[in-house]
């Protein structure tokens, strides 16, 4: 993935955003901490992977994956608020888990970082979610091109007035 250009976008987006809403002054980290978290519930309640009670199919893949992407959104949002250098490299984890058990370690990391916002504990939770993603079965294209989309989308409900 570029992420120099996903974080280039998001800069861009974020721009629009608090200029719009007469945010530029204020601190937004704890609000994405909790809209991250927020997606990720999300995200978890599309894939149903941990509703056992339920014989009900997840979503289809593509709302699943727009889904994903929102949480990248903030993400690299919350990488722009402590100055992430745009420039940096990611491990690939392959976790052995199940998909119920990679949301618990990216709740964890979202919660470590709300405490500890470091570039290592930043990357953890990066890391993480991009595991996630594998486990959901999406390749770095699906997430790169969907974040792109839904970043189009995202500037133009701010035009709208979202």
């Amino acid at each position: 993935m570029n992420f120099l250009s996903l974080f280039d976008m998001q800069q861009k987006l974020d721009t629009k955003i608090e200029t719009q809403h007469k945010l530029e002054n204020e601190s937004l980290i704890e609000r994405k901490i909790l809209a991250l978290l927020v997606e990720v519930g999300e995200l978890a309640n599309e894939t149903r992977c941990f509703k056992f009670w339920s014989l009900k199919a997840p979503a289809p893949i593509d709302v699943i994956l727009e889904e994903y992407v929102d949480g990248i959104h903030f993400i690299l949002s919350l990488g722009l608020e402590i100055n992430v250098d745009p420039s940096l490299k990611l491990e690939e984890i392959h976790a052995e888990r199940s998909v119920t058990e990679q949301f618990l370690s990216v709740y964890q990391t979202i919660t470590v970082f709300k405490e500890q916002q470091t570039l290592q504990v930043y990357k953890k939770m990066f890391e993480e979610y991009l595991c996630l993603g594998h486990l959901l079965g999406f390749t770095k294209e699906q997430i790169e091109h969907a974040y792109v989309s839904k970043n189009e989308v995202n500037h133009e409900r701010q035009k709208q007035g979202y």
